[in-house]
């Protein structure tokens, strides 16, 4: 009877403790599911497994070299109780890939346990799991069972973060690869255009300059500096869309007022504009200033007009327009060009998409994409939509709560005065 009774304690304490394991293991992988980056999976599963089972951890991961690596602890201390000394038996067990029991030491009476830490055959480190034999009371096979889920749980959750960035890598150099191209295109198409034209006119005016009038030599000069505008327009692009991509660009910020940034804008587009009608329509009474960087703002502008002199017929209107409305400046670009679809209002500001339309004239469709960039810099938005009965309207919005701000401070510094 009491042989029985022992059993039967004994088979609750396994019970019990097994009811506890399978939690600790529950709650670990709802935490880990979540984590992205591998100092915080590292910390999270070395707290998680301390201070719910009592088990001290030391991680190896390999290197491109295949040779192991101490991650974690980051810094390892005496008497810590994890396993850092053990190096020459985590590469047995990694070049193995299989686990082994770690001797207990006289120091600490330890009971250790080292595992490969492998998905689908593929290899990523060793675990090195630790905990003193008075915390491991009780079936050393079910605490031995604990670390093989434990090491699995670990196994799973490095391969995921790893391959995230595997495949984050992967696609930063597919982008890579598609901004190279879209630039090798241009040189061959955009730049080899007014290039052509450039050298063409000026060799002509070298050759043969007592043969032109002064109204020719003129209009080959023209010709000269309308390409040279061009080339730097599509440079300008390339430049901002490669700083866009690497997080550098940055805002010096200025009150600007809108109407001298499309004053200035209108400037600039103004040898494209040819016979085009280009109509401003602001408020009137006090001016419209946004906190920004007007450079940024003039390109973001320059790239929307120059879209909408692009692909409208000569001879058309185009009208540009800004007013305040709430916490908000509207600036809107309606256009009588080709028009888009539908459902391609949100993709024509994706990096190098052009639209079907617009395929029979040049382009890298980069001028948007990059508009898009500068808007969202100033906590701004960019969209389109159809400029009834024909044509597109580009709406952009910026944020003008300082600019409202400025104005009751510069008001009640009049009234103090």
């Amino acid at each position: 009877t009491a042989w029985l009774a022992a059993m039967l304690n004994k088979q609750i304490r396994i019970s019990s403790q097994r009811e506890a394991h399978t939690a600790a293991l529950y709650a670990l992988s709802k935490q880990l599911s979540t984590t992205t980056d591998m100092s915080s999976l590292l910390e999270q599963f070395a707290e998680h497994v301390y201070s719910s089972l009592g088990i001290d951890m030391s991680v190896y991961l390999a290197e491109p070299s295949n040779s192991l690596v101490l991650v974690y602890p980051s810094t390892p201390s005496a008497g810590s109780g994890a396993i850092t000394t053990e190096i020459p038996l985590a590469n047995d067990v990694y070049v193995t890939g299989v686990a082994s029991v770690v001797s207990p030491r006289d120091s600490d009476n330890s009971l250790g346990y080292m595992l490969p830490l492998r998905t689908e055959g593929r290899p990523f480190g060793v675990l090195a799991l630790y905990m003193t034999q008075e915390a491991a009371a009780g079936s050393r096979n079910e605490y031995f069972r604990l670390f093989e889920a434990l090491g699995g749980l670990m196994a799973s959750a490095i391969a995921r973060i790893q391959l995230a960035e595997e495949a984050r890598l992967a696609h930063v150099t597919a982008e890579s690869e598609r901004l190279r191209t879209a630039i090798l295109n241009s040189v061959s198409h955009e730049l080899r255009t007014p290039l052509a034209a450039i050298i063409g006119s000026a060799t002509v005016l070298i050759e043969n300059e007592r043969l032109f009038s002064p109204e020719d030599r003129v209009e080959l000069l023209m010709t000269i500096r309308d390409g040279a505008l061009r080339m730097n327009r599509l440079v300008l692009n390339l430049l901002g869309m490669a700083r866009l991509e690497g997080g550098m660009l940055r805002l010096r910020e200025n009150w600007c007022d809108i109407e001298d940034v499309i004053g200035v804008t209108l400037s600039q587009v103004k040898d494209d504009q040819e016979h085009r009608e280009l109509v401003v329509k602001l408020p009137e009474g006090e001016p419209i200033l946004v906190l920004g960087d007007e450079v940024l703002l003039e390109q973001m502008l320059v790239n929307v007009i120059s879209n909408a002199i692009k692909y409208s017929p000569d001879y058309s209107k185009i009208i540009v327009s800004a007013r305040l409305k709430a916490e908000h400046i509207i600036i809107m670009v309606s256009d009588q060009g080709i028009g888009i679809q539908q459902e391609e209002y949100e993709r024509i500001f994706d990096k190098f998409y052009r639209s079907e339309r617009a395929k029979p004239i040049t382009g890298t469709g980069l001028g948007l994409a990059i508009s898009k960039g500068i808007a969202e810099l100033h906590e701004g938005t960019i969209a389109a939509g159809p400029n009834d009965p024909k044509g597109t309207t580009i709406t952009i919005t910026l944020p003008v709560r300082k600019t409202i701000q400025l104005r009751t401070e510069l008001r009640r510094e009049q009234e103090e005065e």
